[in-house]
C-alpha cells in the first residue's frame, strides 16, 4: 500500500508568481533558484538578478540551459580497446579526468549542471560495472544532450547506450538467453514506477524485443543491432501483439501508458526540485496538471519545467530550506556563493569528499540510485561535512589564501566593521532562513570575535583589517557550517 505523507505546508498553485508588497521579488527568491536550479550563486550574480522579473529570470536560466552545447568530446571519447597505447594506465586517468570534468560542469552550469545530476541518477549506471572511459564519457554525452529535451527521445536514446547496455545487461540479452534486467528497469525505476501499469508478461515480451543489440567490431567499440540475435516473432506488450523491436517498444511505451510516464516523471522532478514531501493535494494541484503539460507538448521537458519554476508554489515560503543538501550540494553551493579558490587538483578532493559523505560520482549504490534527502545525513556524515569546511578553509588559509576571507566578508557586509552585523549577514548569506533565535547568532558572534578584546569593537578601533580578522572569518566560516540550517537549500 503507498505510504501517503501528511499534508504539505505548501498550498500555493502553479499560477505564475508576481511579485507584490507582502511577497517581494528578492534576494531570498534568488538564492533560492539558483539553490534548486543549480548549485548556489555568487552575491554579484544574485544581485543582478534583482533587475529581472521572475518570468524574464526563470526563461533566462531555462534558455541558457537549454543552449548550452554538450561538454566537447574528448580524444579518447569513441576510441575501442586497441585505440588505447597502455590501457591499464590511461584508462583510469581517463575516467578520473572524465570524474572532474563531470564536477566543473555540475558547479558551473546552473540548471544544466543541476539536472544532468537529476538523470544520471535517474537513468542509472554505475562506473564499477563498465570500468571504461569512452562508455563513461558517451553516457555523460547522451544525458548532457537530452537532459532538457524531449523525455521519448530521452528514454529511446538511454536505453541503447553502451553503459546502459552493459549495466543492465542488454549486451547479454539475446534470441537464445533474453535477459529481462533492463526491461524490468525500464518499467520499474525509468519510466512508470514499481508495479504501476506493467505485467511480468510485459517484462518478458519487452526483454525479447529488446534483444539483438549484442554485437561490436572491435572490443570497446560502437555497440550496434545485429537481426541474428534479434527473438524473431510476436510479442505481447501492453496489449499490443506484433513482431517488436527496441523502436517499437518505446512507442508502445509512450502510446499506451504515457499519463503514467508523464506523472512518473513529474513527481519526480518535483521532489528533485521543490520538496520530498508530496501528499495527495500536491499530486491533485501540482503534479498532475505538469504532466498533463508534458503530455499536452509531446514530452518536451522545457514548458513543464518552466511552468513549475515560474509558479508560486516554486517560490513559496514554505519551500524554502526544506530539502536536505546532498553531498555535491554542501560543498559546490558553498564555492560558488563564495568564490574562494579551486581548480582541477581541489576538485579531484571534492568529489572524494563527496563520496565520503555518500555521493560517489558516477557509482550509485544500486540501480535506484541515492534516495536523497534524510539518507544523506548519519552521524559519521554529518560530522565529515563538517570536517570538510575545516580542512579546505585551512588548505586555503595554507596556501596563503586566507585574505579572500576578509575580502569575502568586506564585500558582503560593505567593509563593517560591527561583528554582530558581520556575523549576521555571513550566517544570512548561506541559509535559506534566518536562524530560529538571538541566542543562535549571539553564539556566532563569540565565535567569531575570539580572543579580540571586547573594548576594540565598543571603541571602534577594530575593523576587518585587524591582522587576525582572517582566522576570525575562518572560525566563523567554520562554525556556519555546523549550523542545522546550513544542512538545508
Amino acid at each position: 500500500m503507498e505510504t501517503i505523507t501528511s499534508p504539505s505546508c505548501n498550498t500555493a498553485t502553479l499560477d505564475p508568481y508576481i511579485p507584490n508588497g507582502s511577497n517581494p521579488w528578492d534576494i531570498i527568491k534568488i538564492n533560492h533558484v539558483y539553490r534548486r536550479l543549480g548549485f548556489g550563486a555568487s552575491q554579484t550574480t544574485v544581485d543582478a538578478a534583482l533587475g529581472q522579473t521572475p518570468n524574464d529570470f526563470i526563461d533566462s536560466i531555462v534558455d541558457t540551459a537549454s543552449n548550452t552545447p554538450p561538454t566537447a568530446t574528448p580524444f579518447w571519447g569513441y576510441y575501442n580497446f586497441n585505440n588505447f597505447s597502455d590501457f591499464e594506465t590511461e584508462n583510469p586517468e581517463y575516467i578520473n579526468n572524465w570524474f572532474i570534468q563531470t564536477g566543473n560542469d555540475f558547479i558551473s552550469e546552473d540548471l544544466r549542471g543541476r539536472i544532468v545530476a537529476f538523470w544520471l541518477n535517474h537513468f542509472v549506471t554505475g562506473i564499477q560495472t563498465y570500468n571504461y572511459s569512452p562508455y563513461l564519457f558517451q553516457y555523460y554525452n547522451t544525458v548532457q544532450t537530452h537532459a532538457l529535451g524531449n523525455l521519448k527521445d530521452f528514454v529511446r536514446a538511454i536505453g541503447i547506450n553502451p553503459a546502459m547496455l552493459l549495466y543492465l545487461n542488454g549486451f547479454e540479452n539475446t534470441n537464445t538467453e533474453p535477459n529481462e534486467n533492463y526491461a524490468r528497469e525500464l518499467y520499474e525505476l525509468f519510466t512508470l514506477g514499481e508495479g504501476n501499469g506493467y505485467l511480468q508478461a510485459d517484462i518478458v515480451d519487452t526483454a525479447k524485443a529488446l534483444t539483438g543489440y549484442n554485437h561490436w567490431n572491435e572490443a570497446g567499440g560502437t555497440i550496434y543491432f545485429d537481426n541474428s540475435t534479434f527473438w524473431d516473432g510476436d510479442k505481447t506488450i501492453f496489449g499490443q501483439t506484433g513482431n517488436w523491436g527496441y523502436n517499437d517498444v518505446i512507442d508502445i511505451l509512450f502510446q499506451e501508458k504515457g499519463d503514467l510516464v508523464a506523472f512518473y516523471i513529474c513527481e519526480k522532478l518535483y521532489k528533485y526540485f521543490v520538496s520530498p514531501e508530496v501528499d495527495v493535494d500536491i499530486k491533485a494541484n501540482i503534479i498532475q496538471p505538469l504532466s498533463q503539460t508534458l503530455i499536452d507538448n509531446n514530452y518536451e521537458l522545457l514548458p513543464m519545467l518552466k511552468q513549475l519554476f515560474k509558479s508560486e508554489h516554486f517560490f513559496n515560503e514554505r519551500g524554502l530550506g526544506v530539502v536536505i543538501k546532498s553531498p555535491f550540494d554542501i560543498i559546490f553551493q558553498f564555492i560558488n556563493e563564495t568564490e574562494f579558490f579551486y581548480n582541477n587538483e581541489v576538485m579531484g578532493y571534492f568529489l572524494y569528499f563527496a563520496g565520503q559523505f555518500g555521493q560517489d560520482i558516477y557509482d550509485p549504490p544500486d540501480v535506484s540510485g541515492w534516495q536523497r534527502d534524510e539518507d544523506w545525513i548519519s552521524t559519521s556524515t554529518l560530522t565529515g561535512r563538517w570536517d570538510f569546511f575545516k580542512i579546505y578553509l585551512s588548505y586555503l588559509y595554507d596556501l596563503g589564501l586566507q585574505n579572500s576571507f576578509v575580502d569575502f566578508a568586506k564585500d558582503l557586509t560593505n567593509d563593517s566593521n560591527d561583528p554582530n552585523f558581520i556575523t549576521q549577514v555571513l550566517i544570512d548569506h548561506f541559509v535559506s532562513k534566518e536562524l530560529h533565535t538571538i541566542t543562535d547568532y549571539d553564539v556566532a558572534t563569540d565565535i567569531f570575535k575570539w580572543e579580540v578584546p571586547q573594548n576594540y569593537y565598543d571603541d571602534g578601533l577594530w575593523n576587518l583589517d585587524w591582522p587576525d580578522a582572517p582566522y576570525q572569518v575562518f572560525l566563523l566560516l567554520v562554525h556556519i557550517a555546523t549550523i542545522p540550517e546550513f544542512q538545508l537549500k
